[in-house]
């Protein structure tokens, strides 16, 4: 068991969320019960990861994806009136790392990623910034971009959107998480095969066409799972706390 504070304080020295400008408040974003013993983690702060959490008992959740977000609607009305309510009347803490979650050097998203996918990291997206959300390196061995594809699905569980000749190779690439496709036009400046992310968007068919970078769409959900089930084990090791991952599942 560890007091909130401490653990907040903590999550803070670990994650530094000061040293990124975020779309949304990092950190403590809904208050709950002093005293944490189970903490529930998951992907984004939905209904049902609150409603699981209370099956679980939990007495504080800690997510990827959060509340509060830029340009939101700040009424506390319909959706956002019952996720807090849940919340508060059930005296549950929400922790949320957005930004210092990608980027974290070892238990990152990113680096979650790379992992899962067995590729070896050879430095960030923005040479020189130890902060780099975007991460380069390589694959295991070259192999064609089906094969990539075939072998990203097996590891994620899911059906990757490729866009390049199927039949072309390819051994270097960048990668960024979650919602990063705008990234693509800056993987194909450092000159590597392939650009993979979570999401697509229309234009990101047209310059992985025209540049001819591989580009790999793997799912927003699928590739931002890893930080979060990373911090709540390292929670658990550091405090003694009981962590329990909850994945509810999204197609995106």
């Amino acid at each position: 068991m560890v007091k909130r504070d401490k653990m907040l304080a903590a999550l803070d020295k670990l994650l530094q969320p000061e040293k990124f400008r975020d779309y949304c408040p990092n950190g403590l974003q809904v208050e709950g019960k002093e005293m944490i013993q189970r903490v529930v983690t998951g992907v984004t702060a939905s209904q049902a990861l609150l409603d699981a959490a209370v099956v679980e008992q939990a007495d504080a959740i800690f997510v990827h994806h959060g509340y509060f977000w830029k340009g939101e609607d700040a009424r506390v009305r319909g959706m956002k009136k019952h996720r807090l309510q849940t919340l508060l009347a059930h005296d549950i803490n929400l922790f949320g790392y957005h930004l210092p979650l990608d980027a974290h050097p070892k238990l990152g998203n990113n680096v979650g990623l790379a992992n899962a996918l067995s590729l070896e990291i050879e430095g960030g997206m923005e040479p020189g910034n130890p902060l780099s959300v975007g991460l380069t390196g390589r694959l295991p061995h070259a192999m064609s971009a089906e094969e990539f594809a075939e072998f990203v699905e097996s590891r994620l569980g899911r059906e990757v959107l490729h866009i390049g000749e199927s039949e072309d190779e390819i051994e270097t690439l960048a990668w960024c998480t979650g919602a990063a496709q705008g990234f693509i036009e800056q993987a194909q400046a450092l000159g590597v095969d392939a650009y993979l992310s979570g999401e697509i968007s229309e234009p990101t068919v047209h310059v992985a066409r025209e540049t001819g970078i591989h580009y790999f769409a793997c799912g927003h959900h699928a590739t931002e799972r890893y930080g979060v089930q990373a911090v709540g084990d390292w929670l658990a090791a550091e405090f003694g706390v009981e962590h329990i991952f909850i994945d509810i599942d999204n197609p995106v």
